[in-house]
C-alpha cells in the first residue's frame, strides 16, 4: 500500500499550525481543494501564499456529490438545486480568500468524490492542499477520510493544513 512508502514530515506555519506533507515533488502548479469549511479556507489562504512564493499557477477545486439516482442516472429533480448551492458555496470561499493578484488561478468546480477528484487533479501538480477536517469532521482526529486519502494517493506532495493551537 502506498501509505507506508509515503515519507511524512512536519511544515510548521506559525500562523496555521503544523501540516502533514508526503509524496514526490513535481514541476506544475498548486492544487487546492476547498469545501467551505473553515479549515478549507485556511488551505486556500496556505495555497495563495505558497503560490505567491514559488511564482506557481494555482487550481483551487470544489467538487460536490453527484448524485445517482437506482437505476444509475443523475437525480435529474434535484441535481440543479445541488450544484446551484456548490457554485454558491464556491463563490463565497473564492469572495472571502486573499488576493491572488499576479497568480494564474484556474477555478474548478466538479460534480463528483471529492477525494477522487483531488487525487486526479495532483497529476502533474507540484503540491496537493487540503484542509485536515471538511464539513463532517469528526473531533480528536487527526485527518479525515479526504485528507488521507490524498495522502495516500496523490502524485504530487500534500500539504494537510490543520487548525493551529
Amino acid at each position: 500500500m502506498e501509505w507506508y512508502r509515503t515519507a511524512l514530515n512536519i511544515n510548521f506555519r506559525a500562523h496555521l499550525g503544523a501540516s502533514l506533507v508526503s509524496g514526490n515533488s513535481g514541476n506544475g502548479r498548486i492544487v487546492v481543494g476547498i469545501d467551505g469549511s473553515p479549515l478549507s479556507a485556511a488551505a486556500l489562504a496556505w495555497a495563495v501564499e505558497e503560490a505567491r512564493l514559488r511564482g506557481l499557477g494555482l487550481q483551487i477545486l470544489h467538487a460536490f456529490p453527484a448524485l445517482v439516482s437506482i437505476i444509475g442516472t443523475r437525480a435529474h429533480e434535484y441535481y440543479p438545486e445541488v450544484e446551484k448551492e456548490a457554485e454558491k458555496s464556491f463563490e463565497e470561499a473564492l469572495a472571502n480568500a486573499p488576493s491572488t493578484d499576479g497568480i494564474d488561478v484556474v477555478r474548478t468546480l466538479k460534480a463528483g468524490n471529492a477525494s477522487e477528484a483531488l487525487v486526479e487533479a495532483s497529476r502533474g501538480a507540484s503540491l496537493l492542499v487540503v484542509g485536515s477536517h471538511g464539513r463532517s469532521s469528526f473531533r480528536g482526529m487527526l485527518m479525515g477520510s479526504v485528507s488521507l486519502h490524498c495522502v495516500t494517493q496523490a502524485h504530487c506532495p500534500v500539504v494537510v493544513v490543520r487548525q493551529s493551537g
